[in-house]
């Protein structure tokens, strides 16, 4: 093998290795589940053209994270994605909660934020479903 060939297989073989030090020492939290506990909730708003109706339940919901076994929360609306049969945008808001365990998932049932947020915010809905799931 000449000098060249030979410096160039060391430099491609400290690259690489550079590279596999590189990966190895990033976190994996990008694909380890954190919150292996999932509660998605749809509600559909009795006034669903009610902005204010809207933006109250949104408010609502995000005084939720204050509740301490919740450790993440997304609010959302449809979004304005193709027209599919399998896609349903009939709701008006939905609720993505994550858990760590399913006894944080019942504290937060019965917690008095959770009940007062029901108390405040029913009269707003129409109808609600949910969505428990566990990590698979």
């Amino acid at each position: 093998m000449s000098s060249s060939s030979r410096r160039k297989f060391i430099g491609t073989v400290a690259a690489v290795a550079a590279g596999t030090a590189a990966t190895a020492a990033m976190p994996l939290t990008s694909m380890e589940n954190k919150y292996p506990i999932t509660h998605h909730v749809l509600f559909w708003l009795k006034n669903p053209d009610s902005k204010e109706d809207r933006d109250k339940l949104i408010a609502g919901l995000k005084k939720l994270t204050k509740i301490e076994t919740v450790r993440e929360l997304k609010v959302g609306v449809p979004a304005s994605t193709e027209k599919r049969e399998v896609v349903d945008n009939s709701w008006s808001v939905s609720e993505l909660m994550f858990f760590s365990d399913l006894a944080g998932q019942a504290t937060y049932q019965d917690h008095p934020l959770h009940l007062e947020f029901i108390r405040n915010c029913s009269p707003l809905w129409s109808k609600v479903l949910v969505y428990d799931a566990v990590e698979a």
